[in-house]
């Protein structure tokens, strides 16, 4: 059963979000908070598989959240839910250790789909404005570009190969067609390239291929 905090300013949101929920056998919601603080605090006494998070709320807000939540439930994954044309701080988000997002008016469908996604350990981004997320997470720090460089240079060739595919937002299955290996296999060399990395999940990692800037792909090296 994936046990669920939602975390919204919201009530209707939050009733509606929570009745959509209810109807999945899989997924049972725990808790309900209005505020980033009051998620924090739900969060250790419930410990929660997936937070719903909004980013903009009183007091504390999503944003600041998300670093608390993965200190105090180090277990539990976030998925961000925004408007998106307001909040033009989901690059920050994800780069905070937030493991996707979902739009407000998604569909009750992507909602369970990016929920058991997130919780299966990938990233779920949602489908109709990823690209414009890609565009938001461009760098041009050069120092920040040498330092994913290095980063990247003390994986393995193979750990390398699985990056650059996790970087292009591929799922684990996917990977392991892509590379043809087992999907197990591939989930260990993700758990393994995250830790060397210092990466809290699949989206910091992609957001680290994103900042090295053009790698040599998969099967083309010399």
């Amino acid at each position: 059963m994936i046990r669920i905090l939602i975390a919204d300013d919201e009530p209707l949101l939050r009733a509606g979000i929570s009745t959509i929920l209810s109807a999945a056998e899989d997924i049972t919601v725990v808790a309900e908070a209005g505020s980033g603080a009051e998620a924090i605090d739900l969060a250790v006494r419930e410990r929660p598989d997936v937070v719903l998070l909004d980013l903009r709320m009183p007091g504390m807000g999503g944003l600041a959240a998300i670093p608390r939540l993965r200190e105090v439930a180090p277990g539990a994954r976030v998925i961000v839910l925004t408007t998106f044309d307001e909040d033009y701080n989901i690059a920050t988000a994800l780069e905070a250790g937030a493991s996707g997002f979902l739009l407000k008016r998604s569909a009750a469908e992507e909602l369970l789909r990016g929920i058991r996604t997130v919780h299966n350990g990938d990233t779920y981004l949602s489908p109709s404005v990823t690209g414009r997320v890609v565009g938001m997470i461009t760098t041009t720090d050069r120092a920040r570009r040498e330092k994913a460089k290095q980063l990247i240079a003390r994986l393995t060739p193979r750990e390398q190969d699985v990056l650059w595919l996790l970087g292009e937002g591929l799922s684990n299955a996917d990977i392991g067609a892509r590379l043809r290996m087992r999907e197990a296999s591939i989930k260990t060399y993700v758990s393994r390239l995250l830790g060397k990395l210092g990466c809290a999940n699949r989206v910091q990692a992609a957001l680290l291929v994103r900042d090295a800037g053009p790698a040599q792909r998969p099967g083309n090296r010399a």
